[in-house]
């Protein structure tokens, strides 16, 4: 079942959400900021859905920074919302959208 995206959008507009370790150290290699993935998520949409993931229930985000940055946000399903990974698509393993793996 997708997350209900209003409660997942209230976490993360609230603050209220965490980064696992990995995500933390993907985000700093990658020069992606924390409010990158606050803004692309509060804007994207649920282009996958992981309701067996090994981490729990959590579904991958595709969204646009305010900026213009394109990026892709796993994130776990509320009431506990944690940030899995963040990365920008690349265009080898994903459509033209961004949305659809090749």
């Amino acid at each position: 079942m997708p997350p209900d995206i209003v409660a997942l959008h209230a976490s993360i507009a609230a603050h209220r959400y965490l980064f696992t370790a990995h995500a933390s150290d993907r985000a700093v290699a990658r020069g992606i900021a924390s409010h990158e993935v606050e803004e692309a998520i509060l804007n994207g949409e649920v282009i996958e859905d992981y309701p067996e993931d090994k981490n729990g229930p959590s579904c991958l985000i595709f969204g646009i920074t305010k900026g213009g940055r394109a990026l892709h946000i796993q994130v776990s399903y509320p009431p506990e919302v944690k940030v899995i990974t963040v990365y920008e698509p690349s265009p080898d393993e994903w459509d033209e959208s961004l949305r659809i793996r090749q």
